[in-house]
């Protein structure tokens, strides 16, 4: 399981927002020509931001790329530790079995029900513990996208930009156009001025887990349905 891996993908998750809603109106954007009379394209007040830079620098972003690297660790040393645990008792009883130390087959039966209890109570808990990590992330990239949405519209309407593009949805497009660095200072500005930092929420074991989650992976689209944790690593 690797969150950390999958939050890189933010920069491209949030990038459709930057280009759909960072427009100071899209609507009034399409129209422009037939407003001004048919005006040339040219008269668009059109700049743009290099997205990756803004995940890069943005404290936000990576407060909460912090963060989801501690419950990264978190979960890995869950899962080493139940797994550890599991392959002690399992050795034990192979250990005890091949020197005739179980006396009835009750005894070797009754093992073998605490080995696979403790096999099945450790996948529901890591399940668990995983889904709670996934809602955090899936919380985290709403509180991100949110934050950089709702203050692009607001830099693109005090700019009086018709139009904010991400850099890799253009073939060519001249540097002089590019705002990413005002951006980032004024992202930060705000973000710095309201307290900054993403508290991680503290990891609670789970009782019973609705179902086997799979590895969280940022995207656009629903959460995959969850799957089965491997103990293994």
């Amino acid at each position: 399981m690797n969150f950390i891996k999958h939050y890189t993908k933010l920069a491209l998750f949030a990038a459709v927002v930057l280009m759909a809603a960072t427009s100071c109106n899209d609507q009034q954007a399409a129209e422009a020509p037939k407003a001004a009379g048919g005006a040339a394209l040219e008269n668009l007040k059109i700049r743009y931001i290099d997205e990756d830079s803004i995940m890069a620098n943005y404290n936000l972003a990576k407060d909460i790329n912090e963060a989801m690297l501690r419950r990264q660790n978190q979960f890995d040393a869950a899962q080493k530790q139940r797994a550890g645990e599991i392959s002690k008792f399992g050795n034990a009883m192979q250990q005890k079995y091949q020197n005739n130390q179980y006396l009835t087959e009750e005894a070797f039966n009754a093992d073998q029900a605490k080995l696979q209890k403790m096999q099945a109570d450790a996948e529901n808990y890591l399940a668990g513990l995983q889904q709670s990590i996934q809602n955090e992330l899936n919380q985290s990239q709403i509180q991100l996208l949110d934050s950089i949405d709702n203050f692009m519209k607001e830099y693109a309407k005090k700019k009086g930009f018709d139009m904010v593009l991400r850099k890799s949805a253009t073939l060519y497009i001249d540097e002089k156009y590019d705002v990413t660095k005002e951006v980032v200072e004024g992202l930060n500005k705000r973000y710095n001025k309201v307290g900054g930092k993403v508290a991680p929420a503290p990891v609670k074991p789970a009782e019973a887990a609705p179902a086997k989650a799979d590895v969280p992976k940022l995207s656009t689209e629903k959460p995959a349905t969850p799957g089965k944790v491997d103990l293994k690593k």
